[in-house]
């Protein structure tokens, strides 16, 4: 039978007719009938519709009813209903009425359970979807409330690449400050420098002055920022490389750096203006940490391996083998520390004494010339040693770096040579502490004669006071 495009055929084999089934015997039930075309050739519309018992000529046969119906601009009218045989299943029964709210009720309803079925299914997927992700750590990129006030700070050069990020030379309206850049991996590097930086009394002449700490994103690159006074000399190590020093710069540099150890490693009780100040152990101390004023005083800088030590607390965690493996004390390397503050002042100190044995290799007042700048054991183990050369050297045979013969004809540098040798004593009590440190150069500079070098005398005793 040939039908035409307009006509839509609705049956369960498609899905898209719901009936009612109103009998439980599978081989006998009642369908409507219906045709159309004998209905208008029939004078009296006789034997063209009604309803009428349909049984399967087989046991295992069943019934199933379809519908013809067509759409036309008045509406949906039903073309023919018959009863065709099939396999034995359940079989629907046509409730009579409005044929147009039949047609529109079988056909949306199918559609609005697809709709659901479809709805559902997407809520799943979704579900399944966000579970996968919520197992992956993200990093919260949100801004913080603290971005609405960032300093206008102009990122100029870089100036040094280090462990712990990058330093900028950047502009903060008509001044020059420094900007220590952390990557998010190191973000408690940041935060410890912060931490020890804002800690009360913490401002001092030789210790870097704080500017402020920064949270900051570019296209969704978290950045950890560190705003810092700026010194064009750079630090020590960089200046020693390219310059030499005179006895008098000798002794300024020494005492800055003196002063500033002994102010972070001291505790200080409260003051009508600020709360108590806690011991601080620098933990990395080296030339590079050491930044040189215009004057060539010299500040503390660089906190990231920071240890405080509040009164009558316990320092909690903490690493012993921290720090740059060349500056390492002995008892470090070997991992014998004891973690009390003490312990960890004296690994400052022995870090100090290979620090002035630097600046005395670049004085100019030593009898001959004046060697290019070296590192502490880069003589005896090059500019990159490995831990086991360093150990092997520093704990077996107990190397040092060594005093040149030509010193010891300058009575300032045979007396600090000593004072050098009990910064870095091998046994760690028997370290002299930063505050004696400052009192020995103090008392050097006071007992230097005339005849150890008019140089002696040059603008350094401000500093010395």
């Amino acid at each position: 039978m040939m039908i035409s495009q307009k006509y839509c055929l609705s049956a369960f084999s498609l899905g898209m007719l719901f009936a009612v089934i109103v009998t439980t015997d599978s081989n006998l039930m009642r369908c409507e009938y219906y045709n159309e075309t004998v209905c208008k050739n029939s004078r009296f519309s006789v034997g063209c519709s009604g309803t009428k018992d349909c049984k399967s000529l087989t046991p295992d046969k069943g019934n199933q009813c379809y519908v013809l119906w067509q759409k036309s601009s008045h509406g949906f009218s039903i073309k023919q209903k018959a009863v065709e045989y099939s396999t034995n299943v359940p079989v629907p029964l046509l409730k009579e009425g409005n044929p147009v709210f039949n047609t529109l009720l079988y056909t949306l309803v199918p559609l609005l359970v697809i709709t659901l079925i479809l709805i559902a299914s997407y809520w799943l997927y979704r579900h399944h979807k966000m579970t996968y992700f919520n197992e992956i750590p993200t990093v919260d990129l949100s801004v913080p409330s603290s971005y609405l006030h960032l300093k206008p700070v102009q990122l100029l050069e870089v100036k040094a690449q280090g462990r712990f990020g990058a330093v900028w030379k950047a502009q903060l309206r008509n001044e020059f400050v420094a900007v220590k850049i952390f990557p998010p991996q190191d973000k408690n590097s940041w935060q410890v420098e912060q931490e020890i930086f804002q800690l009360p009394q913490m401002k001092h002449n030789n210790i870097l002055a704080f500017i402020t700490a920064e949270e900051r994103t570019d296209n969704l690159h978290l950045e950890y920022w560190l705003i810092t006074a700026y010194h064009e000399t750079n630090s020590l190590y960089d200046f020693l490389k390219a310059n030499v020093v005179s006895w008098a710069e000798v002794l300024t540099i020494s005492d800055s750096i003196s002063k500033g150890l002994a102010h972070l490693h001291e505790e200080l009780p409260p003051t009508r203006g600020e709360a108590y100040k806690p011991s601080i152990a620098h933990r990395d101390f080296k030339s590079k940490n050491v930044l040189l004023k215009d004057d060539l005083t010299a500040c503390i800088a660089d906190f990231g391996l920071a240890q405080v030590f509040y009164a009558g607390e316990s320092p909690g965690d903490t690493h012993g083998q921290v720090g740059t493996r060349r500056y390492m004390a002995p008892e470090v390397l070997e991992g014998a520390i004891n973690f009390n503050r003490d312990a960890f002042l004296r690994i400052d100190m022995y870090a100090c004494g290979l620090v002035l044995w630097e600046l005395l290799n670049r004085c100019s007042s030593q009898d001959g010339p004046v060697e290019e700048y070296m590192l502490p054991f880069e003589e005896e183990v090059g500019q990159h040693p490995n831990l086991e050369e360093i150990q092997e050297l520093v704990v077996q045979r107990k190397g040092r770096p060594k005093f040149k013969s030509t010193w010891k004809k300058h009575p300032g540098i045979v007396v600090l040579c000593s004072t050098i040798e009990e910064c870095w004593d091998h046994d760690a009590e028997a370290r002299i502490s930063a505050s004696c440190l400052q009192e020995r150069i103090k008392m050097l500079y006071k007992s230097l004669t005339p005849n150890s070098g008019s140089e002696s005398h040059v603008t350094t005793g401000e500093h010395f006071t």
